[in-house]
């Protein structure tokens, strides 16, 4: 916290914004340095925060996405004015649609050139108005204490998300004297004694219950309260797009998750399944299979919707019992409930998640569902692991097993590019843990260079690039929905292991199964960011399929 001397003290508004968020605990800021906020960074010079030098604003984004993920407590981007706010912006949006706490602060033009469309010069409370939970424009330096509190707390609580704050640039050289604001604590809301009995009376009603985990406003203690309420019921669990990290996928319950690729044995025990407990998540249109799974408005199953934000229960699906509470609230309150009638459905449950898990060797001189096995075996749960967006990632997301909370990290606004930047953010707050970073050519090519920023900063991650020499994900809809007019989605990529090598790190291209191991091995052992290019065959466009076999179904349909 500011000194007393420093609370009453003439101050710039740079140092009067570095000092509330010291005192908010801010530990590290992602930003690309810009002239509009050149009065904060002088007042980073000298505080207690470390300042991450992004090679773009959007992996400065992604950087602070991740590390609100992985704290519950706001990541911090600072960019600056028009192209820097602008390219940040797909951070703030995957921060917006996971409901991670994030903090945007954006170098404004000075006061007297607003609405003058002065050089680099927007409107950022209309530009991110759909992007985030409040964005405002701070035109009095004495109002940044209370500015800023609000936003900590806005990002927070609730459903968390993004908050933007613009800062003229001669705000933050403005001498103004006011008082430092008092530390902002969330709030949550908890579930009353009565709704948590209706809970358990309706669960003790079902034959199939499922329960369903997932979303933004978590923490460890709440996964395992989750996962301790569901084995003592005997609850089938199954978590929802990109969040198989909430339950150990070795308990019991764990009957596997929702997401591009879903088992389809899943899909049928959704669709059979007569309650639903769904806590924390919104279900959206991936976890639901397009709304199919579970029918808007009014589901076949009997849903009960746990969630932090009331104006979210009942916005799409029409709940049979809501209840405004927080997670971890919820999980640590509520009784369990005798499970026997059910016991067996989710044992069977569990059963085909295993089946599906198993990863089973083809026929591929690279074979990436051996090498995620081979990471998994390799790291027991230990690592924190990140998945880009892309085909590539189904196998990641099959066969790779996660024990522990926050030990996955991925985009559920389905944004390619993240990879990378979220590793740089993992290996600094846990620089004891492997981090390792699965992303397809086409992503790594959107944040490559975030790899410098890895050298500079010192953290040696792994990154593991897919390289099929296409955007895999595009060219799978093409050939569905247009087989054999392959068009635009055809990459001509540079040698990846000699890019890495040239930003100062760790670099091997890998084009047999067999060779995976032992270069994971030194790339563990390398001190420094490491990258493995695997040249995979890109016929083996997903898990379950070949681009031939695509072609071949959308063939037979056409004729």
């Amino acid at each position: 916290m500011a000194s007393d001397a420093a609370a009453v003290a003439s101050r710039s508004g740079g140092r009067i914004l570095v000092d509330q968020l010291v005192l908010h605990g801010v530990e590290a800021i992602f930003g690309v340095p810009g002239e509009s906020y050149l009065a904060a960074l002088d007042a980073l010079h000298d505080a207690p925060i470390r300042f991450v030098n992004a090679r773009h604003e959007a992996g400065a984004a992604n950087m602070a996405e991740a590390y609100g993920k992985l704290t519950a407590r706001p990541g911090v981007c600072f960019v600056t004015r028009g192209p820097g706010a602008t390219h940040g912006s797909v951070g703030v949006h995957t921060a917006f649609q996971d409901s991670t706490p994030m903090l945007y602060l954006v170098g404004q033009v000075p006061r007297g050139e607003l609405g003058r469309e002065a050089l680099q010069e927007l409107d950022y409370r209309a530009m991110f108005a759909p992007l985030a939970k409040w964005a405002e424009e701070v035109i009095d330096p004495r109002r940044i204490p209370e500015l800023v509190r609000r936003a900590f707390l806005l990002a927070t609580s609730g459903r968390p998300g993004p908050v933007v704050l613009s800062f003229p640039e001669d705000v933050l050289v403005e001498q103004a004297v006011v008082a430092d604001s008092l530390p902002y604590a969330p709030s949550a809301g908890a579930p009353a004694i009565a709704d948590l009995a209706r809970v358990r009376e309706r669960l003790a009603r079902a034959a199939r219950p499922l329960l369903l985990v997932g979303g933004g406003g978590w923490s460890a203690e709440a996964a395992r309260a989750a996962q301790a309420f569901a084995e003592a019921s005997a609850l089938a669990v199954v978590c929802s797009f990109r969040c198989q990290d909430y339950i150990d996928n070795r308990s019991a319950s764990y009957a596997g998750h929702l997401t591009t690729l879903t088992d389809p044995a899943l899909a049928r025990r959704v669709r059979e399944a007569d309650l639903l407990l769904v806590v924390g998540d919104r279900l959206g249109d991936v976890t639901t299979a397009g709304y199919t799974l579970i029918e808007p408005p009014v589901p076949r199953q009997e849903l009960i919707h746990v969630y932090p934000d009331p104006h979210e229960i009942g916005r799409v699906f029409a709940p049979a019992l809501g209840l405004v509470s927080g997670s971890t609230a919820f999980f640590e309150t509520i009784e369990p409930v005798d499970g026997t009638g059910w016991a067996a459905w989710s044992a069977a449950a569990h059963a085909e998640y295993l089946a599906w898990s198993r990863p089973a060797p083809g026929s591929w001189q690279l074979d990436l569902a051996v090498v995620v096995g081979q990471v998994a075996e390799r790291l027991a749960g230990e690592a924190i692991v990140i998945n880009d967006a892309g085909n590539f990632s189904t196998w990641v997301s099959r066969f790779l097993p996660f024990h522990s909370y926050r030990s996955q990290l991925m985009p559920e606004s389905g944004a390619m590019g993240y990879a990378v930047p979220a590793a740089v953010a993992a290996k600094l707050l846990h620089p004891d843990r492997p981090v390792i970073c699965f992303v397809g050519d086409g992503g790594f090519q959107m944040s490559a260079l975030e790899l410098a920023t890895a050298v500079q900063e010192e953290l040696s991650i792994v990154v593991i690039v897919v390289n099929n020499g296409m955007y895999g994900t595009i060219r799978a809809f093409q050939e569905r929905a247009y087989p054999g007019r392959v068009f635009g989605t055809a990459l001509r990529n540079p040698d990846f292991a000699a890019l890495a090598r040239a930003c100062g790190a760790h670099g091997e291209a890998i084009e047999r199964t067999e060779q995976f191991m032992p270069a994971l091995e030194r790339a563990l052992a390398a001190g420094r960011p490491a990258l493995l290019e695997l040249r995979v065959d890109g016929e083996a466009i997903s898990p379950v399929e070949t681009i031939s076999s695509i072609r071949a179904r959308a063939d037979a349909s056409a004729n």
